[in-house]
């Protein structure tokens, strides 16, 4: 399979095989990490050797540890200290293990993105990787009573902090308005025809599903990027012609439980991956669609479409 196929066999291994030992202790309780060759994939595809990529949200540190062993230099903005302090672990215990590459982690709101980063890499980044969060439903390890002693199975690793200003708690319009603003502020730090690659998946709830991997790329759309291509990550594997579903229990306890209910529920099998550019030069057609609109109505305020909601099933 090529680079630029759309479709991205990045499931052969399953998420811990891919990680191995390329990870500290403490990094498998974050909620969502992105699976390492997700990332890989993206850096080969749109980098070269040498060149900066960033994650605003980074968690752990996937996307810098994937960087720095394909020898790119690696930036990450992380809001919890927890994840951050843990993301700084596992550059350093990459560094370690390469020649060449190097990696950073600015513990802060990417909101405020432009403030954390280094004016002089302002205009230098050649790709940007990350994910917003997601709904706790679709994250955390659970254990049987044979593990904890109790009745039942107990649900752990499904919180990204307890701060509730992080974009992991708050409603989905608030998500999508901050997570413009994330990527306005990657637009500023972006170089000339750099790339942006989000990694996103619908969900539901109550029954409805929610369709972020659209709303996601209006917010991409009103922050001044160009819509490049739109590709399909594997979260399962390919065996003799076949997907080979890799589902964490409550994956597949919510599948379950939907369909008792009469809603055909069906297991995630990929993450929708959305990928823009930066124009190469300004013009009216590529400003942000809020500035342009503030513009031409005065006080006239823009809002990306919200995520569309299908009726239950």
């Amino acid at each position: 399979m090529s680079d630029r196929e759309s479709a991205w066999n990045t499931a052969p291994t399953s998420a811990p095989a891919q990680r191995a030992d390329r990870y500290v202790s403490g990094s498998n309780a974050h909620p969502a990490k992105m699976l390492p060759a997700i990332a890989a994939h993206a850096i080969r595809t749109y980098t070269k050797p040498g060149e900066l990529v960033l994650d605003p949200m980074c968690g752990i540190g996937t996307t810098l540890v994937e960087a720095i062993r394909h020898h790119r230099h690696a930036l990450g903005i992380e809001y919890e200290t927890r994840w951050a302090r843990i993301a700084r672990a596992n550059v350093a215990h990459s560094v370690r293990h390469v020649e060449q590459g190097s990696g950073r982690v600015v513990c802060g709101d990417a909101r405020q993105l432009t403030q954390l980063v280094d004016a002089d890499l302002h205009g230098k980044v050649a790709l940007v990787v990350t994910s917003p969060p997601y709904g706790r439903s679709a994250h955390g390890r659970g254990h049987c009573t044979s593990e904890t002693g109790e009745r039942g199975v107990v649900k752990t690793d499904y919180r990204y902090g307890r701060d509730p200003h992080n974009l992991a708690h708050v409603s989905t319009d608030q998500l999508l308005d901050g997570f413009s603003k994330i990527l306005t502020q990657c637009r500023a730090v972006l170089r000339p025809g750099g790339t942006v690659v989000v990694t996103t998946r619908p969900w539901r709830t109550h029954g409805e599903l929610i369709d972020l991997p659209s709303a996601v790329q209006s917010a991409g759309q009103s922050a001044g990027l160009i819509p490049a291509e739109r590709c399909v990550a594997l979260l399962a594997g390919i065996r003799d012609g076949r997907l080979v579903a890799r589902p964490s229990f409550f994956q597949l306890k919510n599948v379950r439980d939907a369909r008792r209910q009469g809603i055909p529920l069906h297991l995630v099998q990929h993450e929708d991956v959305l990928i823009f550019t930066r124009p190469e030069k300004p013009s009216a057609a590529s400003r942000p669609l809020c500035a342009r609109r503030e513009r031409q109505a005065g006080t006239e305020r823009c809002r990306y479409p919200r995520p569309h909601r299908k009726t239950r099933l």
